[in-house]
């Protein structure tokens, strides 16, 4: 028998408070249990104190703001890291003394500091059977006098080789080997039983960071629009999307009208996924991209042999969009010859593929949409009148930039936001001068123009500095100015007008327009004809400058 026996045998013999083998079995189940962190730790601690004997149980936590990423090289002694006091349990002799609260001198303990720095800094217990005989991690010999305690019993909380904190008591009873090896074994059970806690609320945390992401970008997007990237508040665009509402549900055709770069894709996809086909293909086919001579393939498709090149069977944009919404951009592209066989789609939902003699149904909705002026088309014999008035069923026009500024900054921060994000590069910000540069401008390539100017200003950016390149913006602001006011340009030997006297100009005339109409902007007599304005133009304007009834 050797010396590590005999003490072993030597500890057995003596008083204990022997541990309550089946009550912490008990205790690991519960804590097992448990997902909230803070109360696995009350359940551990609350738990050994029941032990009859038991003094004082405590439990240190490593503190979170020490804890570093795993795939980060520490570079911290271990002198900045601490523990933290999260529960605590026992019973004083002293009733005025409450054993329970987690403050006070030992609430924060630095790492190598005492008894329990020691065993969160090397991961080792320490076991101190009799204190009286033993006092090198006696920091407060008066109080254990003063509390009869016998032992301590300390073990780190480790799991995966992390140590998470350390479980620390002191009993008035002797705890002998046997009953500090069973503590152990408590010890890693609950390291595990944290650790899991501690996954499950990190877990909950993400899941309501999510959430909370997710009802913000929602409240967002309500906010902007209730159709997808359709950003705006303007009373212009809230006609669109009035008009889109009415219309998505249905199975009518619709054509989608306006300049280029509006956004009138951005319209046929609203109005695809506001309708019951939403979960089918939304196909897209740029009638303007497509060479003449493929028009009825890309339509229809074809069967192997029908022409040279076809060496198997293709399903055409009609076979593919089956079910869902086909979205013809530039139908004013469409050749002649084949606008007499799209009517026969559009009436009699049959076709046939190039090269076969079998019709074929389609039950796919027509989304069309253009930027010519149809009507001229239909007059100059390029376009059919009865497939115009078969496209025509519920027309919708996208307004121009430059009739709804009052959208500008949203759209702006916008394509700043993500494309800084797409791009990888340092996020700037606009100035209130810049803002109102944007708003100013004529933009004749609408919405996508404005995208492409927030994008090379933010790759040029310099030092979180944009700057515009808005060759003409004054000259475009100046000339829409002459024109709403109805005056002459000045000649070249008139004072030239700053862009703060022009922006003072213009409101002087809008507000003395308004005072002569008596507020109404609209109809013959209102002050949007008096300017030669549209009126959804100048209700714009007059939000830009901030007019207000006392000033009219």
């Amino acid at each position: 028998m050797n010396a590590r026996d005999l003490v072993l045998r030597d500890e057995i013999s003596k008083p204990s408070c022997r541990v309550n083998i089946e009550a912490l079995q008990g205790v690991s189940l519960a804590v097992a249990q448990e997902r909230n962190l803070e109360t696995v730790m009350r359940l551990i601690v609350h738990g050994i104190a029941e032990t009859p004997g038991m003094a004082l149980v405590r439990l240190w936590y490593l503190d979170s703001d020490t804890i570093e990423p795993p795939n980060r090289t520490r570079t911290r002694s271990a002198a900045h890291h601490f523990l933290r006091l999260m529960a605590s349990a026992g019973r004083s002799l002293n009733p005025a003394e409450d054993w329970t609260r987690i403050n006070g001198s030992f609430s924060r303990i630095r790492f190598g500091v005492g008894k329990v720095g020691l065993i969160g800094q090397s991961g080792e217990s320490v076991f101190i059977p009799d204190l009286s005989v033993d006092q090198r991690w006696v920091i407060r010999p008066d109080w254990v006098d003063r509390e009869a305690l016998q032992s301590f019993a300390g073990h780190p909380l480790k799991f995966r080789d992390e140590v998470l904190g350390v479980l620390g008591l002191f009993s008035r009873a002797r705890l002998n080997e046997i009953d500090f090896r069973w503590l152990l074994t408590f010890a890693n059970h609950a390291a595990v039983a944290i650790a899991n806690a501690r996954s499950f609320e990190e877990l909950e945390r993400l899941h309501a960071r999510l959430e909370q992401e997710n009802r913000y970008l929602q409240t967002d997007l309500k906010n902007a629009s209730d159709f997808g990237d359709m950003l705006g508040e303007s009373t212009a665009l809230r006609k669109v999307l009035s008009q889109i509402q009415l219309v998505a549900n249905t199975q009518a055709t619709v054509l989608i009208s306006g300049e280029s770069g509006t956004g009138k894709e951005l319209v046929a996809r609203a109005v695809h996924e506001g309708s019951a086909r939403r979960h089918r293909p939304f196909i897209k086919m740029n009638c303007g991209a497509v060479p003449e001579h493929l028009f009825e393939s890309e339509f229809f498709g074809h069967v192997r042999g029908a022409f040279t090149g076809a060496v198997k069977d293709r399903l055409g944009r009609f076979q593919v969009a089956e079910g869902g919404t086909l979205f013809l951009d530039e139908i004013g592209e469409v050749p002649l010859a084949l606008q007499v066989k799209l009517l026969r789609i559009l009436q009699e939902r049959q076709f046939e593929r190039v090269g076969d003699d079998c019709t074929m149904t389609a039950d796919v909705r027509i989304v069309a949409a253009t930027n010519r002026d149809l009507k001229q088309a239909v007059a100059s014999g390029s376009f059919r009148q009865d497939l115009y008035s078969r496209l025509n069923v519920f027309p919708i026009e996208v307004p121009p930039l430059r009739e709804r500024r009052e959208d500008i900054p949203n759209l702006a921060a916008h394509f700043l936001r993500t494309s800084a994000m797409r791009l990888k590069v340092k996020f700037a910000t606009f100035t209130e001068g810049q803002m109102e540069q944007l708003q100013a401008y004529e933009w004749p390539g609408n919405v996508r123009e404005l995208q492409n100017v927030v994008e090379r200003a933010l790759i040029v950016a310099q030092n979180g500095i944009l700057g515009f390149d808005l060759r003409g913006s004054e000259e475009h602001f100046a000339r829409s100015l002459v024109k709403q006011n109805r005056l002459e340009p000045s000649s070249p030997d008139e004072p030239v007008l700053t862009r703060a006297e022009l922006k003072r100009r213009e409101r002087e005339s809008i507000a003395a327009a308004l005072r002569q109409t008596r507020g109404k902007i609209g109809g013959l007599r209102g002050a949007a004809a008096l300017l030669g304005m549209k009126p959804t133009t100048l209700t714009s304007r007059v939000k830009a400058l901030g007019l207000g009834k006392e000033e009219l």
